[in-house]
């Protein structure tokens, strides 16, 4: 069973995650460069002069962009290793496991870690105002255990007093609110704010996509492979 979730984990997250970290080079880093423009004040567009909106940007850079594909395929595999597991729980219930049901799983694991957290407290691109780091840490990872139960009592729970305390919990971390900055002070356009914003859930939907559909395309095939060893 153990070697079962690690191999699957292994193979899904890996290929998930090297799809999502070329769809955020090609997708986000632009928008991410662009920004950091601003940040560092090579670009300012409060004024009276118009700055293009098209400017020059850096290229493929081995080092930062390799590392960020090698941690990106780390971190999806990650998730998928607490996915398949959880795969394996619901299999045990009674739940069919395969690459069909498993695009449902990736789509609940981007409600949990992209949409729910997001709702409230938007992905933020470099130089705009926010809060504390810790303190919205600290939000963020309560925000995907409620929300991540919330999935569970809608997938498994079964009965009318499951579906209410899900939609509470997906509800009582923005009626709390996520922590904010003081004031607002930050120098990007919010153009590109929302653009990355867009971009992020864009591919994070799709990352989990392949995750989900992923884990459980070799979840079968390693289940079957196991019987017929057997």
């Amino acid at each position: 069973m153990y070697s079962r979730i690690l191999i699957s984990a292994l193979f899904a997250g890996a290929a998930a995650g090297l799809i999502a970290a070329l769809l955020q080079l090609v997708f986000v880093q632009p928008v991410l460069l662009h920004a950091e423009l601003y940040e560092t004040g090579e670009l300012v567009h409060f004024g009276g002069t118009s700055v293009s909106a098209h400017p020059e940007l850096p290229g493929f850079d081995l080092m930062r962009d390799g590392l960020s594909i090698v941690f990106t395929m780390l971190t999806y595999t990650g998730y998928t290793l607490v996915m398949v597991a959880l795969m394996s729980v619901a299999e045990g219930r009674g739940a069919e496991i395969n690459a069909r049901t498993g695009l449902i799983w990736g789509l609940a694991g981007f409600i949990t870690f992209h949409l729910a957290p997001g709702f409230t407290l938007a992905p933020e691109v470099p130089g705009v105002a926010a809060a504390d780091v810790g303190d919205r840490q600290v939000w963020w990872t309560a925000t995907v255990v409620t929300a991540g139960i919330a999935m569970w009592l809608i997938a498994f729970g079964g009965n009318k007093i499951s579906y209410l305390i899900a939609a509470a919990l997906l509800m009582a971390p923005h009626l709390v609110g996520a922590p904010e900055p003081d004031s607002f002070s930050g120098p990007v356009p919010t153009e590109i704010g929302a653009l990355f914003a867009a971009r992020a859930f864009g591919v994070g939907l799709a990352a989990w996509a392949l995750v989900g559909t992923f884990a459980g395309f070799f979840w079968q095939i390693e289940g079957e492979r196991a019987e017929t060893a057997a």
